[in-house]
């Protein structure tokens, strides 16, 4: 999907159409309504340590970009519009375009709230045709525009689906690999992150088809044995993984970073409520998934940027959110909360279906203060 959740904004705000617009930050901005327009937050106007979920393609024109913090992003774009997130509205819209693809075809992998990889290899008619019509389906279900890239496997698929945004339809032969692939910067190739891109560009490999020209000894000695043999597969087009149809979950979490630091003991009420809204909302994951989970597990990261996790495992598992919370208030009682929090997570894992085992009885257990 192109530039998913900002799309579904624009469906709500359509004035906004072909203004930069970032979505991130707290729900405090909010679109004002005066005299009956609707006056919308800049970033100019942001103070906090926030960072870019998702940026409309006129706003990533000016640099500004998934992952980047909001007062750096102020910095390259001012005027551009601020909006909070709204997960349940992209899930919804998520659900709906899946739904979509799925009047074409049903061999579909979910690879998460915006992107599939779907299998045409048995599906009667001609390749651009189907994926036209795909994209009209999705259209016409959403409102929304999706970038389709066809190729003989999911790698080449996952490059081409980028090439032509927003949007876009891409088919690739595996003879045009030389010519349309090898161009390309290496990090094109997913799997190829920051940190391996700098060290490939710092033994003078920056394009795909460097990658593909370079010895596959040297690639072993400098990144091991399994990802240096992957990536000269990948340099060449070559992935044998199949569509996955189906997969079951093993975790399912939630988590939030803090617009600023919290204290444990001058902050409880608010991180109390963030706790209790956590649980809350991964009990609601997994009753709509219709998954139940025996490990509770939770997640803090302090002002000085250390990370910690604890689990505990109840005899039963569960997708109640009181039950969810007195077991993640366990796991809090064995860390340290003697300094100031940036993030507070939630996890519930050893997942199964609902309804695969009788359930005991036990007693709801009340709600308690976060470190009670």
């Amino acid at each position: 999907m192109d530039a998913f959740y900002a799309s579904v904004e624009l469906l709500r705000y359509p004035e906004l159409k072909g203004q930069p617009v970032v979505i991130g930050g707290g729900r405090r901005h909010q679109p004002a309504v005066r005299d009956g327009a609707r006056h919308f937050a800049r970033l100019a106007e942001y103070a906090g340590r926030g960072v870019i979920t998702t940026a409309t393609y006129e706003a990533r024109a000016l640099g500004v970009h998934s992952g980047l913090g909001l007062m750096k992003a102020a910095a390259l774009a001012p005027d551009a519009v601020l909006l909070p997130t709204d997960f349940d509205e992209y899930r919804r819209y998520s659900r709906l375009f899946k739904a979509a693809v799925r009047e074409v075809t049903p061999r579909i992998e979910d690879r998460g709230i915006d992107e599939i990889y779907i299998d045409l290899s048995e599906l009667p008619g001609e390749t651009m045709q189907l994926a036209s019509s795909i994209k009209a389906q999705v259209r016409e279900a959403t409102g929304l525009s999706c970038s389709i890239g066809v190729a003989s496997n999911k790698l080449l698929a996952k490059i081409c689906s980028d090439l032509e945004k927003p949007d876009g339809l891409t088919v690739l032969s595996d003879a045009e690999i030389p010519a349309r692939i090898w161009p390309l910067l290496a990090r094109k190739i997913n799997g190829i992150g920051p940190k391996a891109s700098a060290k490939l560009a710092a033994l003078g490999i920056r394009t795909i088809g460097e990658l593909a020209a370079a010895d596959p000894p040297m690639l072993v000695e400098q990144f091991g044995r399994s990802y240096g043999a992957w990536m000269h597969e990948a340099a060449h087009g070559r992935d044998a993984r199949a569509v996955v149809t189906f997969s079951e979950p093993k975790s399912i979490s939630r988590e939030t970073t803090f617009e600023r630091d919290l204290h444990p003991v001058r902050d409880r009420d608010s991180l109390t409520q963030i706790f209790t809204h956590l649980c809350d909302g991964v009990s609601e994951d997994l009753r709509r998934k219709g998954y139940v989970g025996k490990t509770i597990g939770i997640k803090l990261r302090y002002d000085n940027f250390k990370t910690v996790t604890r689990d505990h495992t109840l005899e039963q598992p569960t997708a109640d959110a009181r039950t969810i919370r007195r077991a993640a208030g366990q796991c809090l009682k064995r860390t340290q909360l003697d300094r100031r929090l940036r993030l507070l997570g939630v996890r519930v894992g050893s997942l199964e279906r609902a309804g695969a085992r009788e359930p005991s009885p036990s007693a709801a257990p009340e709600r308690r203060d976060l470190f009670d």
